[in-house]
């Protein structure tokens, strides 16, 4: 037991809890229907916390806003603490208490994770020991022993970073003709009666953008993004529209688009460009009569950057290589 022991503390890192950390956890637990789930609450909101101060330290993006753990509806459904990494996927935050040798880790997080990172908690909440991470799960118990240390973490992520980078949308390649699959042409998707707009001669005005009138070069793909529920179950169509300049940049416009009996987008859905350190670089936002919003800019050769469509708790992000 001693030499367990030795061995998590050799790789353990020990983190301050910020006060912001500790007021946004208690806020989380102040909406739940009882004190056993309030505290559930309250530790995977601080676990969430505690992983994404350490990544940051570590100069990696992070986006802190855009998990389940975030989400209210899905914090009070399930028990979920996940944290979201641009480019790489989503990792699970698991808290534990001072002396306990198991994490117990929900089968609801056994998919759609790229890791585990377990963080130890002590009464006061004032500090937290970050013990280590396992990359994969299929059990609802895990053994701390088990856990591998930080340094093999930071190569995991590395691995995954590297791996993401073929799943790129990579827009050089649509001037030859070469798609990636879920891009189609903006008129087969709204050949389907259910996505056609309702607003047709102001759609086809916008959406053409005066192609009769643009060069040849211009390049334009559309994909469906369905944000559920938050969205009155009616996806909306992001459009990517690229065309070369004569320096070398890529000229990348940008729209977000209501579809079928959904004349209008609701208000407060964000049109997001990430840089590639996932830092926000243009942000558009739809008022209460907005068919559409849009962003226009420019990138250099092989620049890397993310679209992101957000309502409320909820976000979808395209990550992209000019």
């Amino acid at each position: 037991m001693s030499n367990y022991t030795y061995q998590l503390d050799d790789f353990a890192l020990k983190l301050p809890i910020s006060q912001s950390a500790r007021r946004t956890a208690q806020e989380f637990a102040n909406q739940q229907p009882n004190s056993e789930k309030a505290e559930q609450v309250r530790l995977n909101t601080l676990a969430v916390w505690v992983v994404n101060d350490y990544l940051e330290m570590m100069d990696i993006p992070t986006d802190l806003h855009a998990g389940d753990s975030w989400n209210s509806i899905m914090r009070l459904c399930g028990n979920v603490a996940d944290l979201a990494v641009p480019s790489v996927g989503r990792l699970e935050c698991r808290p534990v208490h001072l002396h306990q040798q198991i994490c117990s880790i929900p089968p609801e997080t056994w998919e759609e994770r790229v890791g585990y990172l377990v963080v130890q908690f002590d009464e006061s909440l004032q500090e937290a020991n970050l013990l280590g991470f396992i990359p994969s799960i299929a059990t609802e118990t895990l053994p701390l022993e088990q856990l591998q240390p930080l340094e093999a973490f930071i190569d995991h992520l590395s691995e995954l970073r590297q791996s993401s980078v073929s799943s790129l949308v990579n827009l050089s390649q649509w001037f030859a003709g070469i798609f990636e699959a879920g891009w189609q042409t903006i008129e087969s998707l709204w050949n389907v009666p259910e996505l056609r707009p309702t607003y047709t001669f102001r759609s086809t005005e916008t959406v053409e953008l005066n192609a009769l009138n643009r060069p040849e070069s211009i390049t334009k793909r559309a994909k469906l993004i369905d944000l559920g529920i938050q969205i009155l179950n009616q996806p909306v169509m992001l459009i990517v529209e690229i065309s070369p300049e004569k320096d070398r940049q890529t000229s990348i416009h940008l729209q977000l688009h209501a579809t079928g009996n959904q004349i209008y987008l609701p208000a407060g859905v964000h049109l997001t460009v990430l840089d590639s350190s996932g830092e926000v670089f243009l942000d558009a936002q739809s008022r209460k009569l907005d068919n559409y919003i849009q962003l226009q800019f420019r990138g250099e050769p092989t620049e890397q950057f993310s679209v992101r469509v957000a309502i409320n708790d909820t976000s979808i992000t395209e990550n992209f290589r000019i």
